[in-house]
């Protein structure tokens, strides 16, 4: 690896710990977000129980596989809001013109963006994961794809995120569309994939990619398939690079905002 590429690692590592320093400083609030965000994914475990009561299994998954599922999401979800929060509010700095500052900075513009601030909430998402994980179905090597998943889930959500922000290069109102689709990924995350057939299957693993977040990954580790598991991964770093090409693209089209700002 390069010196230029560890240099911009490491100025992108710390300026996450940093943001999540800054966020750290009131515990009160802190701890209250992370209770809250645990207490409030907690509380579908209910619904959930009430389903399975009435029906043995919902499109193929048990209690089992719908909390391995809620595991996986959370985790993804979280991982990528702590570490990447920036890139959800990237249409808002777009439309503002308020990329100037990222475009003087020594590091990489959009790695600058990505990690410019963090969703302190997201920890809550992260140990309700792992904390569902351990309790419904534990097991060294389940635990160990669990963590690869959280991490390409995390890398997906981020890129499908980059890449409908992006949109607003070339669309005036591209955010409106873009937030659709990036909120319509988070909203069918905790669904099985069996309810669905036909096109919206389709629309739900290719053009949405909620299945190979999420839903893939709880087949793969439910019965172990080296073909599924290199399919997620491989989809996590083709999106990923057609996402960073979208955006330095379209950062050719950005007009500046001409506003006198500074970020430290």
């Amino acid at each position: 690896m390069s010196t230029g590429v560890k240099n911009q690692l490491r100025v992108c590592a710390l300026s996450v710990k940093y943001n999540i320093m800054r966020e750290m400083l009131n515990k009160v609030t802190f701890l209250t977000n992370t209770c809250f965000m645990m207490l409030n994914n907690a509380a579908f475990i209910i619904q959930w129980l009430i389903l399975f009561r009435l029906k043995g299994d919902i499109g193929g998954y048990t209690m089992r596989e719908v909390m391995l599922l809620w595991g996986i999401a959370c985790c993804s979800f979280g991982l990528s809001h702590l570490l990447f929060a920036g890139v959800f509010s990237l249409p808002e700095l777009i439309i503002g013109g308020r990329l100037d500052p990222f475009l003087v900075q020594p590091k990489s513009v959009l790695l600058g963006v990505m990690t410019s601030s963090t969703r302190i909430s997201a920890m809550g998402d992260l140990a309700y994961g792992v904390l569902v994980m351990c309790v419904f179905c534990f097991s060294v090597k389940r635990f160990l794809l669990f963590l690869l998943f959280t991490v390409t889930g995390a890398a997906i959500i981020t890129a499908f995120a980059l890449l409908m922000g992006s949109l607003c290069f070339w669309f005036v109102r591209g955010d409106v569309f873009g937030n659709y689709m990036v909120n319509a990924m988070v909203s069918f995350f905790t669904y099985p994939d069996g309810i669905f057939n036909g096109t919206a299957r389709f629309l739900l693993y290719l053009v949405i990619p909620v299945g190979m977040a999420v839903w893939m990954p709880v087949h793969v580790m439910m019965e172990f398939d080296a073909g599924a598991l290199f399919s997620v991964v491989g989809f996590a770093a083709g999106l990923s690079a057609v996402a960073t090409a979208a955006f330095y693209r379209g950062l050719r089209r950005y007009a500046s905002g001409n506003l006198m700002e500074a970020r430290v």
